[in-house]
């Protein structure tokens, strides 16, 4: 007579559970297969901004005399903006404000793995007062606002 150890588990049981832990992991992977290109990468930033500045120039892509208060006698004011990482290649902008009215708005296109990007504009005396520049990506998202005055 044949006795059953009953901490042995039975042969057909184990080929079962081995069978089905196979079915499963094949399911998985056909099913990983037919996830559209791009789901769960909607909340990924395209870039990620390091830097981001009002200057009086740019000297070996870096900003020259960072300040919130410019001379309209300087003739000209920079935005800088550094992005690093930069994942793919994308476009951002610069919209540049005085007081609400937008001025002018400058597209500038990063390229990977970084980048660094600036625009300006030339003052006058009319120019006087409060101004902001919005840096935005192509989604129109808000990164940065930097705000400055002009002055004599």
């Amino acid at each position: 007579m044949v006795t059953k150890d009953s901490n042995m588990p039975d042969f057909n049981a184990r080929k079962f559970r081995f069978g089905l832990s196979r079915f499963f992991i094949v399911c998985g992977l056909v099913g990983f297969l037919f996830i559209p290109a791009g789901v769960g990468l909607a909340d990924q930033p395209r870039m990620v901004l390091a830097n981001a500045v009002m200057c009086e120039g740019i000297s070996n892509f870096k900003p020259l005399n960072p300040a919130v208060v410019f001379s309209v006698s300087q003739g000209e004011v920079f935005c800088f903006s550094e992005f690093d990482p930069v994942y793919e290649k994308t476009a951002i902008f610069h919209n540049w404000y005085k007081k609400e009215k937008l001025i002018f708005s400058m597209r500038l296109v990063l390229s990977v793995p970084k980048w660094s990007s600036f625009s300006r504009v030339q003052m006058r005396d009319a120019d006087k007062g409060p101004w902001r520049v919005e840096i935005r990506d192509g989604d129109n998202n808000i990164l940065k606002t930097l705000r400055f005055s002009m002055s004599d």
